[in-house]
């Protein structure tokens, strides 16, 4: 079968996967609430779990990724996630999540770094910022079409989109398989696969570039402040609106067309946001990426305190749409900003750290945060955004470093003019 070109194969893939995604995660929650009816600890814990998880395999399958193969690694990840969704559902208890979110997990960490690792060599450093961006506007476009189809679906069995969104990611590994191109890897030779010294001198080198590298070292704490806050809110948001605003009862509808229609508008609003970017943006500009990171995640702690603090379903809606849509564009600035600081030979390894350090960040902040919440779920959202905040010391920190290295080039190239004349 002949391979496409990478680019092409990046949006059909971001297409697929958001499809099949959205078809899951806009039914999935609502199911764990109200069918098999989780309490707010149990939500954090299985979100828990699957860091757990994250965390033991992250790095191991960075490597693989960089050692044999990132595209056997994406394959192998796609079609994991698509099993762990049939699992998920195959029973309505508490340990089906449990167990399904491991294989989730294990199958994420095998695209974790890799996708964009291969994605990035592939296409080139300087298409690569274009590549996430136009991905993602192609994403939500397929997200938009998922909403309606998991509504439609959900009012039949809740637990129905998340089985079709399962069987959706295993055809697009099966999509990978026939037309995923990798020409811009070249894998360990053979001979070298037999130990596990390749495996540890990967390693090594992805800790050396960061330890050589402050400001990517700050980019790895940020993401440890973002995993410390998230699980509370990944888990908690909706039964938030469930339980405390009886949305239903409030709109008249049933949950998951609410949510359904809540999406769909995110998605709409999301596509515009993600267009604007595309178009002001200069991605590859290390100054504007940082400041854009710094103000989206600046966004993020007032939406979600705000979110906490609501004593209306208004106003808790307006500060969901703050908070959503800032998380939403935060992803393709962050992601191109750091890969502008990782060598290709260890690029799948470091994002997998990076990929860690949130993970160390949820298992560590997610139980206590799930604690709080059995007592408030609004207290909850309030000590999220508390946690969050330290984040933004950080990117100020990089930016201003930023701010002066490119001060520095831009006096150097003054300097060498008059000599070149």
């Amino acid at each position: 079968m002949k391979k496409l070109d990478a680019f092409r194969v990046h949006l059909w893939y971001s297409g697929l996967g958001s499809f099949g995604g959205t078809l899951v995660w806009t039914a999935m929650m609502v199911y764990q609430v109200q069918i098999v009816g989780l309490t707010p600890l149990q939500l954090v814990l299985v979100g828990t779990t699957m860091e757990v998880t994250a965390f033991l395999f992250e790095i191991p399958t960075g490597i693989v990724a960089d050692v044999y193969s990132r595209r056997l690694s994406t394959i192998i990840g796609v079609f994991l996630i698509g099993v762990a969704y049939l699992v998920e559902v195959s029973v309505p208890t508490f340990a089906a999540l449990i167990i399904g979110n491991i294989i989730w997990s294990i199958g994420y960490t095998f695209t974790s770094g890799a996708y964009q690792a291969w994605l990035v060599d592939e296409v080139g450093q300087e298409r690569a910022g274009a590549a996430f961006i136009r991905g993602g506007q192609v994403g939500r476009i397929a997200g938009l079409l998922g909403i309606p189809t998991a509504v439609a679906l959900g009012t039949i069995y809740l637990g129905l989109p998340v089985i079709v969104g399962g069987l959706i990611h295993i055809v697009a590994a099966v999509y990978l398989v026939l037309f995923m191109p990798e020409t811009g890897f070249t894998p360990t030779p053979a001979p070298d696969r037999n130990t596990f010294q390749k495996m540890g001198d990967t390693f090594s080198a992805g800790l050396k570039v960061i330890r050589g590298r402050p400001k990517l070292m700050s980019i790895l704490a940020v993401g440890l402040f973002f995993g410390l806050f998230s699980e509370a809110w990944d888990r908690l948001w909706q039964a938030h609106l469930i339980r405390n605003f009886n949305i239903a009862g409030v709109f008249g509808l049933p949950t998951i067309w609410i949510f359904g229609i809540m999406d769909i508008f995110l998605m709409v609003i999301g596509f515009t946001g993600l267009e604007i970017m595309r178009r002001r943006l200069d991605t590859n500009n290390p100054v504007k990426l940082t400041r854009a990171v710094f103000w989206l995640t600046a966004v993020m702690v007032v939406g979600i305190i705000a979110y906490g603090l609501s004593p209306v379903l208004g106003v808790a809606l307006i500060a969901w749409l703050g908070f959503m849509i800032a998380r939403d564009l935060i992803g393709a600035p962050l992601d191109t900003w750091t890969n502008q600081h990782i060598d290709s030979n260890v690029r799948a390894t470091v994002l997998s750290m990076r990929s860690q350090t949130d993970a160390i960040g949820q298992i560590v902040g997610g139980p206590p945060l799930g604690l709080i919440g059995q007592q408030s779920v609004r207290l909850a959202f309030i000590a999220s955004g508390a946690v969050l905040s330290p984040a933004l010391l950080i990117l100020n920190w990089v930016r201003e470093r930023e701010k002066r290295g490119a001060l520095i080039a831009e006096a150097e190239v003054v300097e060498v003019t008059p000599e070149s004349n």
